[in-house]
């Protein structure tokens, strides 16, 4: 492994911080290398927990793919209470890896999944009527550890309560969620904020097509692939992330970054499904410039002019 210096140049220093399994980042983080070089930034991918990384050499940490956390989330946050400059910061880290967030933003009005949570050796039945729910962890990520249920089946139903234990029985909180059927023809929307002079802004959009197909069955590897095409976010939608993001605790003006994902409701109404402040996938390849704002938005958290 590496150890990592301060930079005797003069320029900022900036690690992209990923996880073991992806040491060079993904493809589409890596857009944003080219960018930062033209502006003067050396940038380089560390993993999270190599124990030789020396984060006080670094000017900026960005989480980027720290993707293998989840089993290990304590873990993480401690890890990032330490590191000096961390973007996003380490106390929204510890709020945003647990989806009990949701809780807080519906509670400030925010139009969030109706959710329900089942802790660990709570005793739970799955709802009388017959629709389709979703039940996953409240800390995950990539589709891990997430199924579809059928309640009209019994078979799902057994399946159903057979995933709330098994997740209880790992101390794991789990969320039970209706479907939304709209994302089978509508998709999930995902809107892109990134920081610039006057705080976050909204860079792009890109749609998700529907992933969950049935019971939870596993995923192998870090997630579960996506099918991603760009789109362009409605007037009511950027309204629903605007009401999320300021309902962040701290406010989002210290942010470098934020995702919103949306779904319409059986209204048609825009719902928060996640707004992801951690670790999101950000698409850079999906939207002209989106990668130059990247850049742009890193200068700024470094105290310089995004150019």
């Amino acid at each position: 492994m590496t150890n990592h210096h301060q930079s005797t140049r003069g320029e900022p220093r900036v690690a992209l911080v990923t996880c073991a399994e992806l040491p060079a980042l993904e493809a589409d983080d890596r857009l944003v290398l080219d960018p930062l070089a033209r502006r003067g930034v050396t940038a380089e991918p560390v993993v999270w927990d190599d124990p030789t990384a020396d984060w006080a050499g670094y000017d900026l940490a960005v989480l980027r793919s720290p993707w293998d956390y989840m089993p290990r989330r304590d873990e993480f946050v401690a890890w990032a209470t330490v590191v000096p400059a961390l973007a996003n910061p380490a106390d929204v880290v510890r709020w945003n890896t647990d989806k009990r967030y949701l809780a807080e933003l519906s509670a400030a009005g925010v139009p969030t999944v109706p959710t329900t949570w089942v802790e660990p050796g709570e005793s739970w039945q799955p709802p009388a009527d017959s629709g389709e729910y979703v039940l996953k962890p409240s800390i995950s990520a990539g589709s891990q550890d997430t199924g579809r249920y059928d309640l009209a089946d019994p078979e799902h139903r057994e399946l159903a309560v057979a995933h709330v234990r098994r997740l209880a029985a790992a101390g794991r909180v789990t969320m039970v969620q209706p479907y939304l059927a709209a994302v089978d023809t509508a998709g999930e929307t995902a809107l892109l904020f990134l920081a610039g002079p006057d705080g976050l802004a909204y860079s792009h959009a890109i749609r998700k097509g529907p992933m969950l197909t049935g019971p939870d069955l596993g995923v192998e590897g870090l997630y579960k692939p996506e099918e991603i095409t760009p789109r362009t976010a409605t007037p009511e939608q950027l309204a629903v992330a605007d009401r999320a993001l300021a309902a962040v605790p701290g406010g989002p003006e210290r942010l470098l970054y934020a995702r919103v994902d949306l779904i319409p409701g059986p209204d048609g109404a825009s719902i928060l499904v996640e707004l992801e402040l951690t670790e999101p996938s950000l698409f850079l390849g999906y939207a002209e410039g989106a990668a130059d704002r990247l850049a742009g938005a890193i200068l700024t958290h470094l105290g310089r002019p995004p150019r």
